[in-house]
């Protein structure tokens, strides 16, 4: 940002990093598959889907796992460089982490490496195996990360009782009820029906069956919190130079950026009714040309359904109070605003940091125009993506845009 204010990127600027391929594998619980196989698999859908090869890609971004240490220490020691074919041709390997930010950060990263000349082509990967792993070790490890162990730990404090106390105070905040927040999980569920990669594709969803569901965490239902799942992801992305010298004349470029980091404990957070999601909207929104009037769709993080109200609420896509209603009534398939176009975390499966990951290259997926017909949104252009991570610690927001005639070389 210069002095005067902040830096307006010219649209099809050469030097901007661009999108140009996405991957993904099926979400859900997939023991036949192992980590090092869904990545590289996942590794060659996206640059298939960008019409390029392995040898193409000069840096390697990995975003962790969180089911297997040894599997990560793969990751870390550059196990995927090898797999690929690029030993003594890649450039670094190496691993970003936020939680379930992970993958905004990783873009940005990206992006200065690019923009740079650090890197030509970067490949960023991910895949978790939530759903296959040992279920009392994935429980104990989520109710230890990330909670302060001098303060919270003791209490018994873990996530879905955080996803608790912030749906009771947004609830109390926006007189939400019950069948509000059930409502917005329903909208998620008819877009993971339109999604081959979703977990619960097949599988409706009404109200009344997520508020008869067991009560996990007052007053968080057990429909209401995410699954934990299998899953992979990974994007590519270059420069809108080497993407025009290829012959790709559709990419997606990132027209704003900004976040928050408003607390690391729970209990150091304001206003859980809030978060940081209006500071990090207003940092993007003024590094942009846009707002959220002139977007098309969004992608925002929903391992819970308040934590995706309060996002709306502060992107300015809906009015302070409304974002539960807002949402169930405007995002689902034909509506108004569609958001979470994939199905979200509670409706395709919650895939660890890969969460924000399946998020991101929808928007992507959505923007190329290589959705399924059916899903895909016509003529979309714009499209704000909001991640979080943590104990909603952060709020990240990305505002990416088509760009379908290139640059010239």
């Amino acid at each position: 940002m210069s002095e005067s204010g902040p830096v307006k990127i010219g649209k099809g600027s050469p030097e901007d990093p661009v999108f140009v391929g996405v991957g993904e594998l099926p979400s859900g619980r997939y023991p036949q598959r192992s980590f090092i196989g869904d990545l590289t698999l996942v590794a060659l859908r996206a640059l298939k889907d960008a019409q390029m090869a392995p040898r193409d890609v000069d840096t390697i971004i990995l975003i962790p796992n969180l089911h297997s240490f040894n599997d990560q220490a793969d990751l870390i020691f550059s196990r995927l460089v090898e797999e690929l074919g690029l030993n003594g041709h890649a450039k670094a390997s190496f691993m970003v982490h936020s939680g379930g930010s992970t993958s905004d950060n990783a873009v940005r990263v990206a992006s200065g490496l690019i923009a740079s000349g650090h890197a030509r082509t970067v490949l960023v990967l991910q895949c978790e195996r939530w759903g296959s792993a040992n279920l009392a070790e994935m429980v104990t490890m989520l109710s230890k990360n990330g909670i302060p162990g001098e303060w919270e730990l003791p209490t018994g404090l873990q996530f879905n009782a955080i996803g608790a106390l912030i749906t009771r105070r947004y609830m109390h905040a926006s007189r939400s009820s019950p069948s509000d927040m059930a409502a917005m999980c329903v909208a998620l569920r008819q877009w993971a029906q339109l999604n081959p990669n979703a977990m619960y594709k097949g599988k409706s969803l009404t109200v009344e069956q997520v508020l008869a569901s067991r009560m996990i965490a007052d007053p968080l239902h057990a429909m209401e919190c995410p699954m934990l799942a299998d899953g992979a992801a990974a994007f590519v992305m270059t420069s809108a130079q080497n993407a025009a010298k290829r012959g790709i004349r559709a990419t997606v470029r990132i027209a704003g950026s900004g976040g928050c980091v408003s607390h690391y404990s729970i209990g150091q957070e304001a206003d859980l009714a809030v978060l940081g999601w209006p500071t990090a909207a207003k940092r993007a929104y003024e590094q942009s040309a846009w707002g959220p009037k002139d977007a098309d769709f969004a992608e925002i993080y929903d391992s819970y359904a308040a934590v995706t109200a309060i996002a709306v609420e502060g992107l300015g896509l809906a009015e302070g109070g409304e974002g539960a209603r807002w949402f169930a009534k405007n995002s689902t398939p034909g509506g108004k605003f569609p958001c979470n176009t994939n199905g979200g975390l509670l409706s395709a499966g919650h895939t660890g940091v890969g969460g924000g990951m399946a998020l991101l290259i929808e928007g992507v997926r959505q923007l190329l125009w290589r959705a399924e017909s059916e899903r895909q949104i016509n003529g979309c252009e714009r499209c704000i993506v909001g991640g979080t991570g943590g104990s909603y610690m952060d709020a990240q927001v990305l505002l990416l845009e088509r760009v379908a005639s290139g640059v010239s070389a």
